[in-house]
């Protein structure tokens, strides 16, 4: 429901806009207003964090306004990687997160590093790349999370891949380090997570790797990959992973929740296209089109699966084309349609408007942007996109594509299990067309197949039951809880 007048939003925002001590309170309210009024846009949460995450959170914040940029201890450690020399070990050590890729794998990415450096006791620290100033608000109270533009190793990131010297990956098949025990003595490793990673760069997910990673002052990530669900087959992590999650389908939730907060400039966006085309609706539906074909669409083929699953799964009426139906019901539902293209809205848009819905409900259909090809780097395309995937988390009913990581943010942001239309093959629309996701975590797309102690390929997708292959990638993995199997 939309938020209402004054007195009641009082009572609103008091009621529980710190969501369940998921966020500190004392932050400076106008400089990002979204941190705090977001609650009046959704209903209460269902996943509410655990006391364990409530307190590591803040004790998080203790130490990375300890550690942050510009501080005595930043500098210090600083000094290491300018110099070199691995000195005595230091109070601080570091996880910096590339900016790499498109906004739904970078929002995924930086939620992984942030559940890693929570993990290992890193202070992570953001490359704001283009546009990520733009369109996250500070997460952290007092000191920044963004990188200093003066950061020595900056003018390096793009230039990082599997033949850098200081490339995790390679330095084990050179084997330089500097003892048999796998000690690394460098200021600093860079961790390449990326889909193209080999088996080499893949042991970051190994036990003994990690105890070797321990002790380097700097670790530089570059990832598209949302890598959690291999965090949890880490023997070292299993314990606090459990206490910090008791609910595994609710990490990205939790996380996304606490850390991205979408500036002034966005939460206008946002907030505008709710009040004006969603907020009077009966019921919210988000539909997120994303076509992996070439050419331009808009394709048959998909369209026909958008109207196959919403009618199959009685998500939307079904129109009469015989008779006049006299209006018997009032009801409205609200069509927010995301696509690079328009042509599926407008297709939509124009079906229910040409013919009556059989049960005489009023349907609109809305679509903020087409932008009709993703374009990474542009200012304002990105705070469009990143507006639309929090309108979609916004929605009651959820209808994701396969492999899109626009749609998995979405979905877990707004604590959506959504209906997944099916990678269509050949051009034919599959049946079924679409399927409920068994949790409302995103997929890990380029998972390692791999038995660290063993030292030999097994199936990670049945090592426990908590992580399992996702439903629209047999390889890929995802966190679910054993409780709503279906």
């Amino acid at each position: 429901v939309g938020p209402v007048d004054d007195d009641a939003l009082s009572i609103e925002v008091r009621k529980d806009k710190l969501l369940g001590g998921l966020l500190a309170a004392g932050f400076d309210e106008t400089s990002c207003v979204s941190r705090y009024q977001s609650v009046l846009y959704r209903e209460e949460s269902q996943h509410k964090p655990s006391p364990y995450l409530i307190s590591r959170l803040r004790s998080y914040e203790a130490l990375h306004k300890r550690c942050g940029p510009y501080t005595e201890s930043y500098n210090k450690t600083l000094e290491k990687l300018k110099t070199g020399h691995h000195l005595e070990s230091t109070d601080c050590n570091y996880l910096v997160w590339i900016s790499f890729s498109g906004l739904g794998n970078r929002i995924l990415t930086l939620a992984s590093a942030f559940l890693y450096a929570l993990l290992t006791n890193r202070v992570l620290l953001v490359d704001p790349g283009t546009d990520m100033v733009d369109l996250f608000c500070e997460p952290f109270p007092e000191v920044s999370w963004f990188l200093p533009l003066d950061f020595p190793l900056k003018n390096q990131f793009g230039s990082f891949d599997q033949k850098s010297p200081h490339c995790y990956g390679r330095m084990l098949k050179n084997n330089s380090f500097a003892n048999s025990s796998k000690s690394i003595s460098a200021p600093f490793v860079y961790l390449h997570l990326v889909h193209d990673y080999d088996d080499q760069d893949k042991l970051f997910f190994c036990d003994e790797d990690q105890t070797s990673l321990r002790e380097v002052p700097w670790l530089i990530m570059k990832t598209d990959n949302y890598f959690v669900p291999s965090l949890f087959l880490i023997p070292t992590f299993e314990q606090q992973l459990s206490n910090l999650f008791p609910r595994k389908e609710a990490v990205f939730h939790l996380l996304g929740r606490y850390i991205f907060h979408p500036t002034n400039p966005v939460w206008g966006l946002i907030t505008r296209y709710y009040q004006a085309y969603l907020a009077k609706a009966d019921e919210r539906i988000g539909i997120q089109i994303r076509v992996f074909d070439t050419g331009t669409g808009p394709f048959q083929h998909v369209l026909d699966q958008i109207i196959a699953c919403t009618l199959k799964e009685n998500l939307l009426p079904d129109i009469s084309t015989e008779k006049p139906i006299i209006n018997q019901s009032q009801k409205s539902k609200a069509v927010l349609v995301t696509s690079l293209s328009g042509g599926y809205f407008e297709r939509l848009r124009d079906m229910y408007w040409e013919h009556p819905t059989v049960t005489g409900e009023v349907i609109g259909f809305y679509q903020p942007s087409h932008e009709e090809y993703q374009q990474t780097e542009k200012q304002f395309h990105n705070r469009k996109a990143w507006a639309e995937m929090y309108l979609l988390s916004l929605t009651d009913v959820l209808i994701t594509s396969s492999w899109s990581t626009f749609g998995y943010v979405a979905q877990s942001l707004g604590g959506l299990k959504p209906w997944i239309l099916y990678k269509p093959e050949n051009r034919t629309a599959p049946d079924p067309p679409c399927g409920r996701v068994m949790s409302m975590e995103p997929c890990f797309h380029a998972p390692p197949f791999y038995d660290c102690k063993a030292k030999r390929g097994i199936d990670t997708g049945a090592v426990v039951p908590h992580v399992r292959h996702c439903e629209d990638m047999s390889w890929g993995l995802k966190l679910v809880d054993n409780e709503s199997e279906l």
